[in-house]
Parts: C-alpha cells; structure tokens; sequence
C-alpha cells in the first residue's frame, strides 16, 4: 500500500521574494502573490500547511486599478459602535493608507482561518522603494508576463 507522504514544516525552506507593485494592475497582482503565501506554486503544496515563501511588496502607493475603481471603488469599516461604519474610496485611501489597499486585496484571497492569518503574517507591504528586508536577500518574482502586459 502506498502512503501520502506530508511534508515537515521543520525541512521546508522559505525563500523571500520581491515585487514591484509599480504600474501593476491590483487584482492580478494580489492573486500572483496570495499564490506564493500559500505556497501553490511548489510541488510540495499541502492545503492544511504553511509551505508558502515571503514576499516583500515595494511601491504600494503607485498600484493601479481598471475602469472607474479609484473613484468607484469603496473601502468600509466599523468601530463596532452604532452609527461606526466608515467608508472611503480607492483614491482617498491610496493618499492615506496606500499598504491597506494592497493588503486587503490579498487578505481576502487566503483562506479566512487560522492558516490564513498565518499566512498574511509572511506578507510585508511598503509604500515606497525603501523596506528593511535587504539582509535576508530577496529574489525578485517573477509575475505573470500576460498579466502584467495588460
């Protein structure tokens, strides 16, 4: 009888990647980079696992989006309280907050559990070029050429 073997968590290795969100469209790139934190372009992918790598995104104040989006699309929140929703728009929260957008977008493309709030802890989002992440050497990720002609 054959046995599925499972990977260890121990022996598997992390690399740590880095993507320019610079001109990239939102969505496509969200979907790349939710991808490798969950770690489904290796062949060594376990769905209940964190086999995923990290990744380092630069430039979050430059992303872009299609259509009328930016000043369509609508961010809300609530305090919790009566009367605490608060809404804001793309625009008005890429001058705020630029790393909430990118983070929101991939936050809800992993798994909404335990796995996945590990998961987005390996996720690291700057709105400049500037990150303190250079010591631990990460390669640049190759995204999809079809999704980023577009």
């Amino acid at each position: 009888m054959n046995k599925t073997t499972s990977p260890s968590i121990d022996s598997l290795e992390r690399q740590w990647y880095l993507v320019d969100a610079a001109d990239q469209t939102l969505g496509r790139l969200a979907s790349e980079v939710a991808q490798v934190l969950r770690g489904k372009n290796k062949p060594t992918f376990t769905p209940h696992l964190d086999t995923g790598d990290f990744v380092v995104i630069i430039n979050a104040d430059k992303v872009r989006v299609s259509g009328n989006k930016a000043t369509q699309k609508i961010y809300r929140r609530h305090s919790g309280r009566p009367g605490g929703m608060k809404t804001e728009t793309f625009e008005h929260l890429q001058a705020r907050l630029p790393e909430r957008i990118i983070e929101k977008a991939i936050k809800g493309m992993l798994p909404h559990n335990a796995l996945g709030r590990q998961l987005f802890r390996k996720l690291k989002v700057y709105k400049g070029a500037e990150h303190p992440h250079a010591a631990q050497q990460p390669q640049p990720l190759a995204l999809d050429p079809a999704a980023a002609a577009q």
